[in-house]
């Protein structure tokens, strides 16, 4: 690493050096939650920005080192310390794909998931329903995490962690279950004539996917959301990647189930685990701040592009997270390795300390 890339900031509760959230004052202006009384050209500029093409800046990787280049550095901060593995799905796992039903993932990210979450307990937290997500990785050994942290629900078989609990689950918004099923159709009734939006039921919130509206059209298909919301001052209307999202007004977000689940699994208030999580999307933020709050372990953006993070690090697609999770695996069976020869080498030693005390203590008749 050179001196240009040196982390600046160091973190006193881990030990790793980490650089700062990146606060431009142009990007700031753009990274704003909607709700209410924002004007549609206002939110139609923050959804282009949110939504980078092969135009946009790449990663300066001196304000945002790469988490595969400065892998041993991440390692060495995590010694001695439980490691807990938080994922996004879509931009992290799977390609982010025209039709979200078609996010498929690679049967090697699958593989290699399956074996991350044989030495290290693993979250996937989205903004998906539970039950899709679940579909896509088809990992029964795994948290789940859907709905924006709102629908969590434990392994429910093969977990080798054992502070793991199958009986596990917080859905923290199930009162808003009927608002947001009675919303979801009016949606789906009032964007039909916006060619290429659909709109998603992820059960605890609703997704209007806007990839494949013709730019031109972004405004009107605000303007049909904001309508609907009038009427229900208990949701909110947040972005994502080329995604509006409907939330309940409720204060949980992925960083609130990330704190959950690191409750449920013991370590709220341990000093020796060291949470990682990775993620692509604006609401991966709330994560990315919670670790950055609790100084304890850290979060990777997947982003080719520059924006406003708290993430420590960066991953550049799914295709790096996949190397990053294979050498956490790999340097996880080599500890393993290691461990079983000096542990035999040991037992080795034993026996020969035993065969010569024994031969020495003979007494010859």
């Amino acid at each position: 690493m050179t001196k240009k890339q040196k982390v600046v900031a160091a973190d006193a509760k881990s030990g790793l050096e980490v650089p700062p959230p990146l606060f431009t004052a142009e990007v700031k202006k753009m990274f704003v939650e909607i709700n209410g009384g924002m004007k549609v050209n206002a939110w139609v500029e923050s959804m282009r920005a949110s939504s980078p093409t092969s135009r946009s800046r790449e990663v300066s990787r001196d304000r945002l080192p790469s988490a595969l280049e400065v892998f041993d550095e991440i390692t060495n901060a995590s010694k001695g310390k439980q490691i807990v593995m938080f994922l996004d799905y879509d931009g992290t796992l799977s390609p982010i794909v025209d039709d979200p039903d078609r996010a498929f993932m690679s049967e090697a990210m699958r593989e290699t998931v399956r074996k991350l979450a044989g030495f290290f307990p693993t979250a996937i937290v989205s903004g998906r329903c539970r039950d899709k997500v679940y579909n896509f990785v088809k990992l029964a050994e795994l948290y789940y995490a859907g709905s924006h942290g709102m629908d969590i629900r434990g392994p429910s078989t093969g977990s080798k962690n054992k502070k793991s609990s199958p009986s596990v689950l917080c859905q923290p918004a199930s009162e808003y279950l009927p608002m947001i099923d009675e919303v979801f159709g009016i949606l789906m009734e009032k964007t039909q004539s916006t060619a290429g939006a659909k709109v998603e039921n992820n059960k605890f919130c609703l997704s209007v996917h806007f990839r494949c509206v013709d730019e031109k059209k972004w405004s009107e298909l605000v303007g049909i959301v904001k309508s609907v919301l009038k009427n229900y001052p208990k949701l909110r209307l947040t972005q994502g990647r080329k995604v509006l999202e409907i939330r309940p007004t409720i204060k949980w977000d992925k960083g609130k189930a990330l704190e959950f689940l690191l409750e449920s699994l013991g370590y709220a208030n341990c000093t020796d685990v060291f949470p990682i999580y990775i993620g692509d999307d604006r609401t991966d933020e709330d994560a990315f701040k919670v670790l950055r709050e609790r100084g304890q372990g850290f979060g990777i953006l997947v982003s080719k592009i520059l924006r406003d993070t708290n993430a420590s690090y960066s991953l550049q697609e799914p295709s790096e997270v996949m190397e990053f999770l294979r050498r956490l695996v790999d340097l996880k069976e080599r500890t393993l390795v290691d461990y079983e020869k000096e542990s035999l080498r040991s037992l080795k030693k034993q026996k020969v300390w035993k065969d010569q005390n024994y031969h020495g203590n003979c007494v010859c008749i």
